[in-house]
């Protein structure tokens, strides 16, 4: 019986004991030990404003070979609008690279970030947002006028018309055509600042926006092809010295002004200029950005060349680098004028300077009983290092001298006095330039900030009758345009000639406000000669006898 019980005994133990499965084990965890973003490479680079979609390859090491899903969406940082999506697949056993996909639209330049992260590792991949290419808005005008031909126009908007807009100017196009007029000179169009504000338009708060007092990118638009149309040019004022206090710059960007030893940002030292911060021409990417501002609107709005307010402030580097940038766009004929009589100017490239000097000689002329004579010298000093036609712009009211010394009319002896005064600034030896309300004979200053009267455009229509005569000739005159100057002046009588091959002009101006006898150069005597304004015939002898303020325009 002992024996039966072991026997059952060891039975039961066997069953007991019968082999079973192991349970499957769990999912395999993919691992690796480092991550790699700063040898991440993108598969195209991104442009701001523009629809994206590429790929980010991110190195690692230390894969497990074991299998990973494909990952949530990764929002970009710094520049919004792009979304990473980690691709699913199998890591390496050990180093290899992950895949991801980028989509969406970058919402600025910068740099796009995107936080990668996998198996406890992390780092930072970044995406650099270039600038959309700018492009170009109609067609670029071929009717720009050579340097030595031009005769320039200023529009103050702001008193130019009832409406002081883009719309107010475009409306009067045709009266600038038919005074003569070749280059629309624009004031400042941008926004005006308003911290420390005297609302003036050479405070500026954005390069590439457009104030809402003048309209729209559209209005300006239709403005520039309107004068295209006419054959006319078009040029906007630059301020590149300072911006206003709220330019974005301040903030994003103080490195890019000029700083006191407590390291403020400081306005123009020794203008008294308040309402503007000094930029930092030694910071190289203030500069670029500077440059690209002003192709924005070669491109945008069409325009054909700036004028350069306060060029006496920024470097020649700074000059010749803007000149030589914006020549580099091959499609353009730009003209560009300095607002400054450095002779560094010319060199710089520029098309034009400024003849401060001879206005004000001018000036002194008409109002001092300075001799006529000492325009000769400044026919020199203006033009020192001028090559190949570079010119001087002259004239006898801009919007400066308007506001601070007075009109044409106050200042040149009356309407006969201030257009033998323009006579002389505009064939002597020079690019004339019209401030607007001149031709009219405009009897009030405009003010600054320019935001009083406006331009009674009906008035006094035979002085703009004569304007449109002197200009006339001289847009048809060879020889006044680009001839060789003679002079002849006297203490009282400004007289020269104009020579270009077989033409020859003769000009004789009283700026006295008496009768005249001035003795003819031997050039000139003795000879018949006809009238440029009436087309008469004028046989001269050896004198002329000139009534107060008049002049006397005679060619071959």
């Amino acid at each position: 019986m002992k024996n039966y019980l072991l026997l059952f005994s060891f039975a039961f133990l066997l069953l007991g004991c019968k082999k079973t499965k192991n349970p499957a084990p769990g999912p395999a965890t993919a691992i690796i030990t480092s991550l790699n973003c700063t040898g991440a490479t993108f598969s195209n680079p991104g442009t701001a404003g523009a629809s994206y979609s590429g790929t980010i390859t991110i190195p690692y090491s230390g894969g497990n070979a074991v299998a990973y899903a494909a990952g949530s969406a990764i929002l970009s940082s710094g520049v919004s609008g792009l979304t990473a999506l980690l691709q699913a697949g199998t890591l390496a056993n050990g180093s290899g690279s992950f895949t991801y996909t980028v989509t969406g639209t970058p919402a600025a330049t910068g740099v796009a970030s995107f936080n990668i992260a996998f198996s406890g590792m992390s780092c930072s991949a970044d995406l650099v947002i270039n600038e959309a290419p700018l492009v170009q808005y109609g067609t670029p005008f071929n009717g720009v006028p050579n340097r030595q031909d031009a005769t320039i126009y200023q529009v103050n908007m702001r008193a130019f018309s009832a409406t002081s807009n883009f719309a107010g100017v475009t409306a009067r196009l045709d009266s600038i055509k038919a005074l003569g007029a070749n280059v629309v000179y624009l004031m400042p169009i941008f926004p005006v600042g308003s911290t420390n504000s005297v609302n003036s338009p050479y405070c500026v708060k954005d390069y590439k926006g457009i104030n809402t007092e003048f309209g729209t990118l559209t209005d300006l638009r239709t403005l520039v092809d309107g004068a295209h149309s006419r054959n006319m040019s078009v040029i906007l004022d630059w301020v590149a010295n300072h911006t206003s206090w709220d330019n974005s710059w301040i903030t994003t960007h103080p490195d890019w002004y000029l700083k006191n030893g407590s390291g403020a940002i400081i306005s123009p030292p020794g203008m008294g200029w308040n309402d503007v911060a000094q930029l930092n021409f030694t910071n190289a990417d203030m500069r670029l950005e500077m440059i690209k501002s002003l192709k924005y609107w070669v491109y945008t709005a069409n325009v054909d060349g700036f004028r350069f307010d306060y060029a006496d402030g920024p470097p020649a580097d700074f000059w010749k680098q803007t000149i030589d940038s914006l020549h580099d766009i091959s499609t353009h004929n730009l003209l560009l004028m300095a607002e400054g009589n450095r002779s560094s100017h010319f060199t710089s490239g520029f098309d034009f300077i400024f003849g401060f000097s001879f206005y004000g000689q001018l000036k002194s002329i008409f109002n001092n009983s300075q001799p006529t004579t000492a325009l000769d010298a400044i026919n020199n000093s203006e033009y020192v290092n001028a090559t190949n036609g570079q010119q001087v712009v002259r004239y006898i009211t801009n919007h400066d001298v308007n506001g601070s010394d007075g009109t044409p009319l106050t200042l040149f002896g009356g309407a006969t006095g201030s257009m033998s005064a323009f006579v002389i600034a505009s064939y002597m030896k020079s690019v004339p330039m019209i401030y607007n309300g001149q031709e009219v004979g405009t009897s009030f200053q405009l003010f600054f900030p320019f935001t009083g009267a406006d331009i009674n455009w009906t008035v006094n229509p035979a002085t703009t009758a004569e304007y449109k005569r002197v200009i006339a000739f001289r847009n048809s005159s060879l020889a006044v345009r680009r001839g060789t100057l003679t002079a002849y002046s006297s203490a009282d009588i400004c007289a020269f000639t104009k020579i270009s091959g077989a033409e020859k002009v003769f000009v004789a101006a009283n700026v006295r406000n008496a009768t005249m006898t001035y003795t003819l150069p031997g050039s000139v005597a003795n000879l018949i000669w006809t009238d440029a304004m009436t087309g008469s015939s004028m046989a001269l002898g050896t004198q002329i006898s000139l009534p107060p303020h008049s002049y006397l325009i005679l060619k071959n």
